[in-house]
C-alpha cells in the first residue's frame, strides 16, 4: 500500500511544535537558573508564598479576628518525626495580639518583637546556602484590620523552596507560554488553509479538465506567487502535451488515408490474378483495410470538438446502424434484429455512437460462427444493448499500459478500444456479459439529458 504524502499543515504544525516545545523548555530552564543561584530572590518567593497560604485560614467573626486552619493547612506545617529542621509559625495582628503560634523561646529568637508595627514585609537570613534558613513575615488586610503573619523555616524540611519554584514556573511560564503557543499554531494553520485556497480551487480545476479540450489550463489569479510559478509550469506543461497529442492524431489519421489508396489498388490488381494465394493476399489486405479503418475512428473519436454535441435519440441512431450493417450481416451468413424499448434523449455525438455500434456489430460478425444470431436493442431508458448468441468473448482484450487493448492471441483489440474511448468521451457506462458457447451482452448505458 502506497504511504500518503505528508500535508503542508501537518508538515508546518509539527515543526512549530517542535520548536515552540524547544523554546519553551529553554526559557524554563533560563527562569529556572535564574531563580535557582539567586537564593534572595528565591527565598523571598517562597516566604510571599507560604505566608499568603498561611493567611487563608484568619478569618473575622463576630467582630474579631480568629485563626481556624483546616486540616490540609496543618499538615502543610507539620514536620514529620526524624526530619532535620523545623517550623515555627506566628500570627499577630497589628496591636501585638497573638492569633496563633506554636513556639516559645523560638518565636522570640526568630521574629519581630510584638510591641513593633506591622510592616508590610520583612525577612532575614538565618543560616546562608540551601536547603534555606530563613525568617520573614509579610502583612494582610482582613477587613480593615492589619494581620502579620510570621515565618521561620529551619533547613525547610516540607521542601517548601521547590513548591515555590514550581508554582512560579507554572504561574510565570508553563500558562503564558502554552497560551501563546496554541494562539500560534491556531493562527499558523489557519494561515497556511486561506493560503491553499487557491490551490485547493487548482485541483478542482484540474479534476474538472474536459480531456478533449486542448485549450483548457489552471487558473493562476490569487495564486501566491510561489504556487503562481508552479501552475503556470504546469500550464506551459500542459500546452506542450496539447501540441503533441494534436500532432500524434493528425498522424494516425494521415497515415491511414495515405495508406487506404494503394491498399485498393493493390486488392485491385489482385483481383485480376486467378491463384488461391491472390485470394489469401486479398484476404490480409481486407484486414489491413479493417485496421485502418479502425485507427482512423480512434482518431476521430480522440480529435473531437465540444461543439459537436447534440441531443438524439439512441433508438433513431440503433435502427439506422442496424439498417445500415444488416446487408453485411447477412452476407457473412448471421442474421440482425433491432428492437426498440423507447429511449429518453441524450446528448451525444451522433457519428461516434454510430461508430461505436458498427464496432460492435462487426465484432459479433467476425467472431462468431455463421447462423449467429445479433439483436440491437435500445431502451428502456438511456442504454443500448449488442448482443448475440455465438461463442463467447474467448479472445476478449486485455488492457495494457504500453499498447493498448491487446487480445492473448497478440492481436490489437481496437475495436473494443475505440467502443471504450467513445464511452468514456460521452461519460457512459460499459457492461460486458460473456461466456464460452453461450453467446456476448454489451450493454452502454449513457446519461439522459435535461
Amino acid at each position: 500500500m502506497k504511504e500518503e504524502n505528508p500535508s503542508l499543515i501537518g508538515i508546518v504544525a509539527r515543526r512549530i511544535i517542535a520548536f515552540s516545545l524547544l523554546a519553551m523548555v529553554l526559557q524554563i530552564g533560563v527562569v529556572f537558573a535564574d531563580y535557582w543561584f539567586d537564593d534572595y530572590k528565591l527565598s523571598i518567593l517562597m516566604l510571599q508564598q507560604e505566608t499568603a497560604t498561611f493567611s487563608r485560614a484568619i478569618t473575622r467573626h463576630d467582630g474579631r479576628l480568629t485563626y481556624r486552619p483546616g486540616h490540609d493547612l496543618q499538615e502543610r506545617y507539620r514536620v514529620r518525626p526524624g526530619d532535620e529542621g523545623a517550623i515555627y509559625v506566628r500570627v499577630r495582628t497589628g496591636s501585638g495580639s497573638v492569633l496563633f503560634s506554636n513556639c516559645a523561646t523560638e518565636c522570640a529568637e526568630h521574629f519581630l518583637p510584638l510591641s513593633v508595627d506591622v510592616p508590610s514585609f520583612w525577612k532575614r537570613v538565618i543560616k546562608p546556602g540551601k536547603p534555606f534558613s530563613i525568617a520573614g513575615g509579610q502583612s494582610f488586610d482582613r477587613n480593615g484590620m492589619p494581620v502579620l503573619v510570621e515565618l521561620a523555616i529551619i533547613k525547610d524540611p516540607n521542601g517548601f523552596m521547590y513548591d515555590a519554584l514550581l508554582h512560579e514556573m507554572f504561574d510565570s511560564m508553563i500558562v503564558p507560554m502554552t497560551l501563546m503557543f496554541c494562539l500560534v499554531i491556531g493562527a499558523t494553520i489557519w494561515s497556511i488553509r486561506s493560503a491553499l485556497k487557491p490551490v485547493a480551487m487548482a485541483v478542482r480545476a484540474a479534476d474538472a479538465i474536459d480531456p478533449r479540450d486542448s485549450g483548457a489550463r489552471l487558473p493562476a489569479a490569487r495564486m501566491p506567487q510561489e504556487i503562481e510559478r508552479l501552475v503556470s509550469a504546469v500550464n506551459r506543461l500542459l500546452a506542450r502535451l496539447g501540441d503533441l497529442i494534436q500532432s500524434q492524431k493528425l498522424f494516425s489519421s494521415s497515415i491511414a488515408h495515405e495508406i487506404r489508396t494503394p491498399v485498393a489498388i493493390a486488392k485491385m490488381e489482385l483481383s485480376r490474378i486467378a491463384d488461391p494465394r491472390a485470394r489469401n493476399a486479398e484476404r490480409d489486405l481486407d484486414a489491413l483495410t479493417h485496421i485502418l479503418e479502425q485507427l482512423t475512428s480512434l482518431a476521430r473519436a480522440d480529435a473531437v470538438d465540444p461543439s459537436a454535441y447534440r441531443r438524439a435519440s439512441l433508438s433513431d441512431i440503433g435502427a439506422a446502424v442496424a439498417e445500415a450493417t444488416a446487408p453485411f450481416v447477412f452476407d457473412q451468413g448471421k442474421s440482425i434484429e433491432f428492437i426498440d424499448h423507447g429511449t429518453a434523449p441524450v446528448t451525444v455525438i451522433p457519428g461516434l455512437v454510430e461508430n461505436m455500434l458498427r464496432n460492435l456489430i462487426e465484432n459479433a460478425v467476425k467472431h462468431n460462427p455463421a447462423g449467429t444470431a445479433i439483436i440491437v436493442t435500445c431502451g428502456p431508458g438511456p442504454q443500448v444493448t449488442v448482443e448475440d448468441n455465438g461463442r463467447g468473448l474467448v479472445d476478449l482484450p486485455e488492457h495494457n499500459e504500453d499498447l493498448g487493448y491487446v487480445k492473448r492471441s497478440g492481436q490489437l483489440g481496437l475495436g473494443l478500444k475505440i467502443v471504450h474511448r467513445i464511452a468514456e468521451l460521452h461519460k457512459a457506462k460499459i457492461a460486458i456479459d460473456t461466456a464460452r458457447d453461450r453467446g456476448t451482452k454489451i450493454t452502454i448505458v449513457f446519461t439522459a439529458s435535461e
